[in-house]
C-alpha cells in the first residue's frame, strides 16, 4: 500500500457497499477524540513533542493488526499540498490536519473505513465510516477499535469529566456521531427550511458536505450531535438515530409527493440535468453538484435507467479541485478546472452508457 493507492480513486472500498437506506443516508460516521496522558495537547505542544506523539502512536499501533485490518501511516510532512487536499475531499482527514497541524499524520485501513488522525486538535481523532444508515454498528466497531488502541496507549481521562480534550465541547465521551444525507425532495418541497431549526433545538447540528463552515452542495447535509458531556455514547447515538429515522421517513414522503403532484416536472428536471452533465463543456462545481443531485434523485425514483446510484458519491468527490489537479498532474486555474470537470463527467456518463 502507498499514498498513491489512497489518492488514486474517488470511491473508497467501504463506499461501494450498499448499507441500509443508502438511497438517502450515504454514510454513517463515528469519531472519537482522545489525548494521551501526561503529554501536552497538540495546540500547545512544541514541534518536538508533536513529533514524539507521532512516533509513539505509530510504533504501538503498527505492531499488530487492528480490529479493522492492517493500518498504514501517512505523514503530512511528506505529502504535497494537493495530495492532502485529495484526502480531505475523501473525508479521510480534516482540513485542520491538512493545513494547520504540527507534524500531523493519519493511520488508514486498506478499505479506508478507519482513519486515525494524529496531532489534529487532539492527539487522536479516531474515525470509523460505514455505508448507509449504520450508526449503531459504527459505534460498536469504534468501541472495539478504541479498546484496542487503549490497550496500547494511556488516555487522558478524568473520573468526573470523562475523556479530556482540547475543546470543551468534546469533553466527556469525546464522540461525534454523524450521517451524510441526500435530501433533494425535502429541499424541492421547501420543507427542510422548517425542519432544520427543530433539529438544532434537539442538540444536533446540520452542516455542509465537508463539515463546519462548508456549504450544503448537491442537497447533501451532514447531521451530527453537539453534546458530548452528560450522556452515554449509546444515548447520543440513539438520539441522533431517532432524528435520522424521522428524516428518512419525511424524505420518502416528500419523494412520493413530488411524484404524485409533479411527476412530469421532476422527470423533466432530472433529464435536463443529465443532458447538461452529458454534453456541457464547462461546468462549475456548484452547478455540477446540483445536477448530480438531480440525476441521483432520478435514479432513486426509477426515472433514469442504466446509471449507477454510486455516481453521486463518486463524482461529488472526483470533480473537486484536489482530484481534478491530481489527475491533471498540475495546478489548474478555476477556468481549467471547470473545463476538466465537464470532460470528466462526460467520460464517466459515457462509461455508464457503455456498461449498461
Amino acid at each position: 500500500m502507498s499514498l498513491e493507492r489512497f489518492i488514486s480513486e474517488a470511491i473508497s472500498p467501504w463506499m461501494k457497499k450498499n448499507g441500509p437506506d443508502s438511497d438517502i443516508v450515504l454514510s454513517s460516521r463515528i469519531r472519537l477524540a482522545r489525548n494521551l496522558k501526561e503529554n501536552t495537547f497538540p495546540m500547545l505542544a512544541s514541534m518536538e513533542e508533536s513529533r514524539t506523539i507521532v512516533d509513539t502512536v505509530s510504533k504501538e499501533m503498527l505492531k499488530s493488526e487492528s480490529p479493522g485490518g492492517v493500518l498504514e501511516l501517512l505523514t503530512m510532512d511528506d505529502m504535497k499540498a494537493n495530495e492532502k487536499k485529495v484526502l480531505v475531499e475523501k473525508h479521510l482527514i480534516s482540513p485542520q490536519l491538512a493545513n494547520e497541524s504540527k507534524h500531523g499524520a493519519v493511520l488508514l485501513s486498506e478499505d479506508e473505513s478507519i482513519s486515525v488522525m494524529v496531532n489534529e486538535e487532539d492527539h487522536l481523532r479516531i474515525q470509523c465510516l460505514f455505508s448507509g444508515f449504520q450508526l449503531a454498528e459504527g459505534l460498536a466497531f469504534a468501541n472495539d477499535l478504541d479498546d484496542w488502541i487503549e490497550s496500547k496507549l494511556t488516555y487522558a481521562f478524568d473520573e468526573k469529566h470523562g475523556y479530556l480534550t482540547s475543546c470543551p465541547t468534546n469533553v466527556g465521551t469525546g464522540i461525534r456521531a454523524s450521517v451524510m444525507m441526500h435530501l433533494p425532495a425535502l429541499v424541492l418541497t421547501q420543507q427542510l427550511s422548517r425542519i432544520l431549526p427543530a433539529i438544532n433545538q434537539l442538540g444536533l447540528v446540520v452542516r455542509g458536505i465537508y463539515g463546519e463552515g462548508s456549504e450544503a452542495l448537491g442537497n447533501l447535509f451532514q447531521i451530527s450531535n453537539q453534546i458530548t458531556l452528560g450522556k452515554s455514547e449509546e444515548d447520543i447515538v440513539e438520539d441522533l438515530a431517532g432524528v435520522v429515522s424521522q428524516l428518512i421517513q419525511k424524505e420518502r414522503a416528500a419523494r412520493e409527493l413530488v411524484m404524485q403532484s409533479s411527476k412530469l416536472q421532476v422527470e423533466d428536471r432530472v433529464h435536463r440535468s443529465y443532458g447538461i452533465l452529458a454534453f456541457s463543456r464547462i461546468i462549475e462545481s456548484k452547478e455540477a453538484a446540483q445536477r448530480l443531485s438531480d440525476v441521483r434523485l432520478g435514479i432513486d425514483l426509477g426515472l433514469l435507467k442504466g446509471v449507477s446510484g454510486n455516481i453521486l458519491n463518486e463524482l461529488m468527490i472526483l470533480t473537486q479541485p484536489g482530484f481534478l489537479q491530481q489527475f491533471a498532474g498540475e495546478t489548474l486555474s478555476p477556468d481549467q478546472r471547470d473545463e476538466r470537470r465537464a470532460a470528466l463527467i462526460r467520460q464517466r456518463l459515457k462509461l455508464e452508457e457503455h456498461n449498461s
